[in-house]
């Protein structure tokens, strides 16, 4: 078990595997290398484990992963004890990142203007598939996500977002060489089409959903959401893109729309109970953000 005596350890540990090295975590706290080093090798001694893998950068072993985690959520809640008491953090006590994570076409299209809507956390982010986000929050990596999972990760409460459009689209010249004859299966089983990573299935889902049933797509690896875009001009393949990125395109005639029926994926703000109080200007910050740029769905009247 860990005890108050642990704690300058734990934030020697924190900092190493935030900044990457012994040395640059010593600036951080503003002490020695040796003394970082010895902290650690203590607590390391003293739990049986090793924490630190050393390297360029330094990691953790999975022991050093989640007591870094650890520290890090009391540095939130140190945080909100100190606003909540009405006191002002001193500027040399280093601040904790907060850890998020999201979806890539989030963060290209509506998220940063969630993080200037909150001033003050470092944010850390972490980028996954919006159906597999959530993971991050299950395993306690992190401590909010954007994710399209509608159910609430135990623990966690949820806050519907809206849902974020998509068209698929390509080139004039590429749908005339590969959809003359419109959507069919022998079209889709022969046009590349672009996925974002192993985990995406946007296009295989939006591809059996035109056709009735699955079909094998042959696909280009491109793990940017702005490489997706500039792939689908280059004429290299197919793929939906959130019609934020879109616009000018279509109007343009750079870009044509496969079909004219929109593809919205709707997404869910999950945030740890545990740390509900201490992100609640952050969830304030995402909500509005979504409610501005997100499609909201129509009330019935």
């Amino acid at each position: 078990m860990l005890n108050p005596s642990d704690y300058p350890a734990l934030a020697a540990l924190a900092a190493v595997l935030r900044h990457g090295s012994f040395d640059a975590a010593a600036r951080a706290l503003s002490v020695t290398p040796s003394a970082i080093s010895q902290r650690i090798k203590a607590l390391e001694d003293r739990l049986g484990a090793p924490l630190v893998l050393r390297g360029t950068p330094c990691t953790g072993t999975a022991t050093g992963l989640r007591l870094a985690r650890h520290m890090e959520d009391l540095g939130l809640l140190e945080a909100q004890l100190a606003q909540d008491l009405g006191q002002d953090r001193t500027q040399n006590v280093p601040r904790a990142p907060l850890r998020l994570a999201v979806n890539a076409d989030s963060l290209a299209t509506w998220f940063c203007a969630a993080m200037a809507g909150h001033d003050g956390p470092l944010y850390q982010l972490y980028i996954d598939d919006q159906d597999h986000s959530a993971d991050w929050l299950k395993r306690g990596d992190v401590v909010a996500a954007v994710s399209a999972r509608a159910t609430a990760v135990p623990g966690c409460d949820l806050y519907p977002l809206g849902a974020l459009r998509y068209h698929a689209v390509a080139t004039p010249d590429f749908v005339a060489r590969y959809f003359p004859d419109g959507i069919t299966a022998a079209a889709l089983t022969t046009a590349p089409a672009l996925n974002f990573d192993e985990k995406d299935r946007l296009q295989s889902t939006w591809a059996a959903a035109q056709l009735g049933h699955p079909v094998p797509l042959p696909a280009h690896r491109i793990p940017s959401t702005q490489g997706f875009v500039d792939a689908a001009l280059a004429g290299i393949g197919w793929g939906l893109n959130p019609v934020d990125l879109l616009a000018q395109h279509l109007q343009a005639g750079r870009l044509v729309a496969l079909s004219p029926e929109p593809t919205d994926i709707d997404l869910f703000w999950h945030v740890s109970r545990l740390n509900k109080s201490v992100l609640a200007p952050v969830t304030s910050a995402v909500t509005a953000a979504a409610r501005a740029r997100l499609t909201q769905s129509k009330s019935p009247a």
